[in-house]
């Protein structure tokens, strides 16, 4: 058996004892998408696969520094940081080929917070949204590209340099290079092969606009896969940069010299009960049904309030500036890339949409939470969208209820105050992540930063 064919306990159990493994590893995200995890000796995980085990709360409590949130209520000093129940999922067995024991391949499983926990779990989620897509006779599909910049640094090198003269992997602006990528072919067919044997297989990869920088587009799946597969991405992408002495970052913009760094989401939805697309319908123009228009209208008409889900660092929204192929309003047009929305028309297999305004450091399971629960409510409540964008958007106009945020503090609030989103993701949920991204913008304002020091030390 391979550890991709398993589904069950009993499955997880067989290939386990087959392969002689001791210990076998585990990881679920935590509220900024940082993959959290451990060891579990293999009596310890049998026993977890019947009846789950017990992860401390801490990791939905606090920062991706490990700094506790002191505005948080589901846990905090006020409750004592106590275990939460943890449930692993057996259907997603991975081989770890990054890790051999004794011959063989480490086997990884994802995990999720169940009870409580599950109502600020961010896998949990996303379920959640399924399950109403589900209960609407739908099946979502999706698909998630990332751009990420890679630098000849190790985590030792950029601390000493204070993360700053850092050296990139490939120098120039040199997008789609076929000379980088057999030059530097090694690095690209060890991730192209890791991706495989991990199951988040890539279908394209290639360098984009900026020294040391690539794209990597995942293959489509249901969604709840492809968000599982994104998340694994972003973790062993960094994992085997770091085993050959590189770095990659996902930061949204980490210098101002440079483009900034996309996470787009590419949807769509089939009936269930036809297998057909909802958004295909060759009578109508670009193929664009009745139910995806209401679902791009949706996506449409909530984007300014969910944006802390796709935008949820203080750096996301450095990103959000004119001219550096990102969005600054909630638009959408055919096959436009100056848009917020990306009409994508094709056929029952293509006809899709693509969510452009995310950056790569958003968790994909909030983000993809944000645009599949804000389409669907779009068709639930019969939404028709905003006009079509023709042409550049960048030098456009648009009405003020289709502005996006401009800081994380701002989408905090919107956010917070969204009837919507307390209607798709629930109390609980929108008043943890919003408290955690207020949280963000105050660690920020307590520093200061290299630009106000050389533009008012002196001076001022």
């Amino acid at each position: 058996m391979q550890a991709r064919e398993v589904k069950t306990a009993e499955d997880a159990i067989r290939l386990i004892e087959a392969r002689g493994l001791t210990h076998v590893k585990v990881g679920l995200s935590d509220i900024d998408g940082i993959m959290r995890g451990k060891y579990l000796a293999k009596d310890k995980f049998i026993s977890a696969l019947k009846s789950g085990f017990g992860f401390c709360n801490v990791v939905l409590g606090w920062d991706l520094n490990d700094q506790l949130y002191d505005n948080v209520q589901y846990t905090g000093w006020h409750t004592a940081y106590p275990d939460a129940m943890v449930r692993i999922l057996p259907e997603t067995c991975r081989e770890l080929p990054l890790e051999q024991v004794n011959g063989q391949n480490m086997l990884f499983f994802l995990c999720e917070f169940v009870e409580e926990a599950a109502t600020v779990c961010p896998r949990n989620l996303l379920q959640r949204v399924l399950k109403r897509a589900e209960d609407m006779g739908y099946d979502a599909y999706s698909a998630l590209e990332y751009e990420f910049f890679m630098f000849k640094e190790t985590p030792e090198s950029v601390r000493a340099k204070n993360y700053q003269n850092l050296t990139p992997w490939t120098p120039g602006y040199f997008g789609y290079s076929v000379l980088r990528s057999t030059v530097e072919s090694d690095f690209y067919h060890q991730l192209l092969k890791l991706s495989e044997d991990m199951d988040m297989s890539i279908e394209g990869l290639h360098t984009e606009t900026g020294p040391g920088v690539l794209e990597a587009a995942i293959g489509v799946d249901e969604a709840g896969a492809a968000a599982d597969k994104a998340f694994l991405f972003k973790t062993f992408c960094k994992v085997l940069a770091q085993r050959n002495d590189l770095m990659a970052t996902f930061m949204a913009k980490w210098s101002h010299n440079y483009p900034g760094q996309s996470g787009h989401i590419h949807l769509s939805l089939r009936d269930r009960n036809s297998g057909k697309s909802a958004f295909y319908d060759p009578s109508q123009q670009y193929g664009m049904s009745k139910t995806q228009r209401h679902f791009m209208a949706g996506v449409q008409r909530y984007l300014p309030e969910f944006m802390s889900m796709f935008a949820a660092t203080v750096n996301s929204y450095s990103r959000l500036v004119p001219g550096y192929w990102a969005p600054l309003d909630s638009t959408w047009s055919l096959d436009n890339r100056t848009t917020a929305l990306r009409l994508i028309p094709g056929s029952d297999k293509s006809q899709r949409m693509e969510v452009r305004i995310g950056s790569a450091d958003a968790n994909p399971y909030i983000a993809l939470s944000a645009a599949l629960g804000a389409g669907l409510y779009g068709i639930e409540q019969q939404l028709e969208p905003e006009p079509m964008v023709v042409g550049n958007a960048y030098t456009q106009q648009f009405p003020d209820h289709l502005k996006l945020p401009n800081t994380l503090w701002e989408a905090a609030q919107r956010f917070k105050g969204s009837e919507a989103a307390r209607v798709l993701f629930g109390d609980a949920f929108v008043d943890h992540f919003a408290a955690t991204r207020e949280w963000e913008e105050r660690e920020f304002r307590r520093h200061v930063t290299d630009w106000e020091l050389q533009r008012y030390f002196e001076i001022i």
